[in-house]
């Protein structure tokens, strides 16, 4: 693979160093140095393709765009490969960072309609914070609805499937609403959900979660107080017992892991092994990995680690709400009965999808300077965006949020 020359320069612009870096990863800075100046890799930490994953992680993670951060790499991002003609991947591959990012952690800072605000626009409750109590309070865009009818169909039929968005980007939100689902309709499925607290992909950054955690929770969920056997390999059969006998009376079983971008690669190598569990010719547990963008470089089909899990893994993105604010909006404000209308004005929604999107200017293989636009037009931002520009309204007592007030909410 290439050298890393993009890499200072994309660190610079997180404003965070090579040091910084070393920590994160858990390598010394002189590793680090390596990387950068010779491309020289360390031993261990999960090998390259761990690390290359992990470095892209982090620089999204401090606010550069993903496909800005695959380049820093100079790697195109898989999304990039499947869904662009051939020349326009290997632009992505060589594309410089930007010249003119915006800080989007600016627009992603938290905020919550303060007091003064919600007796300003008699808002009886915060349409923006802890609302989702039902399935009807899931905005549902023609996206959202295939990303939710995969998950629940992957869960009752079977199947692996990865769920890919942003942060902010509406995942655990379709987590929750399976499990209602599950709930409400009476579905014979039980969902196995090991526990991520803490889960990193290394031993240096947390707790990597092991196939020996996902056995163990299968077997206390399935079957609750059977003891788990000593070895690995008598605790493997167990579990693939007790889910042969669940099945026989009609159970289905889906193992949902979340936050699935922090997975090591030797685990989700692994999750082959779970997903072809049978008991004649029915599978045994279905397989959903929910996770950040990072998720999607961990499973590139280039990867040749999880080529195997690839080739039986579905995947599905959430993409950002850019032709959805104004319904989305609606739908927030309506489920606690306020009207749209009356409190956001016209101009509010263009100057939310602008201030969400910002343009990156980038070096393609001709050489020239070619832009294009980057969004963050996820429901989280435009929760905090709205909820900003709704205590910014209180101080100059404007009966709507406008579009001046959006933007001064992010001044603010």
């Amino acid at each position: 693979m290439a050298a890393l020359p993009l890499l200072k320069d994309a660190l610079a612009l997180v404003k965070r160093s090579q040091s910084d870096l070393a920590k994160h990863l858990g390598v010394s800075p002189a590793s680090v140095t390596l990387m950068v100046k010779f491309n020289k890799w360390p031993k261990g930490y999960g090998g390259e393709f761990e690390l290359r994953a992990r470095i892209v992680g982090y620089l999204i993670e401090h606010g550069l765009p993903t496909d800005v951060a695959y380049a820093a790499l100079n790697e195109a991002p898989p999304a990039t490969c499947a869904n662009t003609t051939p020349g326009a991947a290997a632009d992505a591959a060589i594309s410089g960072p930007p010249t003119n990012l915006e800080d989007p952690y600016m627009l992603l800072r938290k905020h919550t309609i303060n007091r003064e605000a919600r007796q300003h626009f008699r808002i009886p409750r915060d349409p923006f914070t802890d609302e989702m109590e039902s399935d009807a309070d899931v905005f549902l865009s023609e996206d959202i609805r295939y990303v939710r009818a995969s998950m629940r169909q992957t869960a009752k039929h079977g199947g692996m499937l990865a769920v890919v968005a942003e942060s902010g980007g509406g995942k655990s939100t379709l987590r929750h609403d399976l499990a209602d689902w599950i709930q409400s309709a009476r579905e014979p499925i039980t969902i196995i959900e090991p526990y991520v607290i803490g889960m990193e992909d290394s031993d240096k950054k947390g707790k990597p979660l092991k196939s020996a955690d996902i056995t163990g929770a299968v077997i206390r969920t399935v079957s609750p107080g059977t003891p788990l056997r000593a070895t690995y390999s008598d605790r493997a059969a167990q579990m693939h017992n007790i889910l042969k006998q669940s099945a026989q009376v009609g159970r289905k079983h889906v193992l949902i892991i979340e936050e699935a971008h922090a997975l090591a690669t030797p685990t989700i190598k692994h999750l082959k092994r779970f997903y072809e569990l049978q008991d004649g010719f029915k599978k045994l547990l279905a397989i959903i990995l929910i996770g950040q963008t990072e998720l999607e470089w961990k499973l590139s089909e280039h990867n040749p680690e999880v080529r195997e899990v690839v080739q039986r893994c579905e995947m599905v993105k959430l993409p950002p709400l850019d032709n959805h604010i104004e319904a989305y909006l609606r739908h927030k404000l309506q489920r606690v009965e306020l009207d749209f209308d009356a409190l956001i004005a016209a101009d509010a929604v263009e100057a939310i999808r602008n201030l969400l999107r910002h343009t990156v200017t980038e070096a393609s293989r001709s050489s020239k300077r070619e832009s294009r636009v980057v969004s963050l037009c996820h429901p989280l931002a435009i929760n905090n965006l709205v909820s900003a520009a709704m205590n910014e309204a209180v101080k100059i007592g404007a009966p709507k949020v406008t579009g001046a007030l959006i933007t001064a909410a992010v001044r603010a």
